[in-house]
């Protein structure tokens, strides 16, 4: 899934949601959970009732490789 679009009509209702073993049972963390063709669904654990941030493949692997290189 490529289009913001079909990302956000899907139903992530029944998502497993999961958090960064770096988080050490933390509170203020962020959840992610896998979408369909490689995206990412990205939510606040402290209010998991808050909308979610919807990220296609193209960009979260772009983010990714941002944090991995150091330029974010």
């Amino acid at each position: 899934m490529d289009r913001k679009e079909d990302l956000y009509g899907l139903d992530l209702s029944g998502a497993i949601w999961r958090k960064s073993p770096d988080s050490n049972g933390g509170q203020s963390c962020v959840e992610i959970t896998d979408l369909p063709g490689g995206g990412v669904a990205v939510r606040d654990s402290k209010n998991p009732d808050r909308p979610d941030l919807r990220y296609t493949a193209d960009e979260w692997n772009a983010f990714r490789s941002g944090v991995i290189n150091g330029s974010l």
